[in-house]
């Protein structure tokens, strides 16, 4: 009987001075990132209903009502970079503020949606990226009035808000070609650049005299490429404009966006 108890108390002795197992750890910062990921998610998608109904601009919200279309609401791939809402153009100014949607007639949207999927499937790492769509007519003035230039010099870079531009009706757009990187194609020269490197009708001989390179040249020409296949023309004097059609015909089908 003595070496039961013995024995027992022995065994009891062991159990109470042995160490737990320690619980598996617990990988804490992928709980983290879940959790972050799911409010992020939340949190963007709370935004986007925002900013989508409630907190419009007052530029966008008449450009609405006047019929056109906020093209990244058809494709949201289409980068957007109104020159015109910084200071990074010919002015110096901004004219727009906040503002920094592409608007464009209904019509002439569904043609750029359509360059942006034939670029896409051409060169599925590239995107178009626009500098400059409608143009309100109020825009076009101050522009206008801001440049310190003879009338005559003022038309080299400018249309004379009297006669209107297409810009105006929302039928051109100004744009470029961006990769997945957030790099735009090197074009020869920036956008609103004026002089003879801009000009689509100089490229040949300006390849010939080593001013533009073979790839410059080749840049544009996949710009040029796929807004023509999808309706659009190029003028001669600026690589990066493109109407959707003649100023007679704008005048016709759209109302002038004042």
């Amino acid at each position: 009987m003595k070496l039961f108890w013995y024995f027992l108390v022995l065994v009891l002795f062991a159990g109470c001075g042995q160490s737990p197992v320690p619980p598996k750890p617990v990988d804490i910062s992928r709980r983290a990132d879940t959790i972050t990921a799911q409010d992020t998610l939340v949190k963007q998608d709370s935004i986007h209903a925002v900013v989508s109904k409630d907190s419009l601009d007052t530029l966008s919200l008449q450009l609405l009502k006047a019929g056109l279309v906020d093209v990244q609401s058809l494709d949201s791939g289409i980068r957007v970079d109104l020159r015109y809402s910084t200071t990074d153009n010919f002015l110096g100014i901004d004219v727009y503020g906040d503002f920094n949607r592409c608007f464009l007639q209904a019509d002439v949207a569904e043609k750029l949606v359509h360059a942006q999927r034939i670029l896409r499937k051409k060169y599925p790492y590239y995107n178009l990226v626009v500098y400059d769509a409608v143009r309100p007519l109020h825009i076009q003035r101050m522009m206008w009035d801001t440049l310190k230039l003879p009338p005559g010099e003022k038309q080299k870079y400018l249309s004379n808000p009297a006669n209107g531009s297409l810009h105006n009706y929302g039928a051109a757009v100004d744009l470029s070609i961006i990769n997945d990187s957030g790099f735009e194609l090197d074009m020869g020269t920036p956008f609103d650049f004026f002089g003879e490197m801009a000009h689509p009708q100089r490229e040949n001989a300006l390849l010939e005299e080593g001013k533009l390179s073979r790839r410059q040249v080749a840049n544009r020409e996949i710009l040029r490429g796929v807004m023509r296949e999808a309706g659009f023309f190029n003028i001669q004097t600026e690589w990066w404009h493109f109407n959707s059609c003649r100023r007679e015909e704008a005048k016709l089908k759209y109302a002038l966006v004042e």
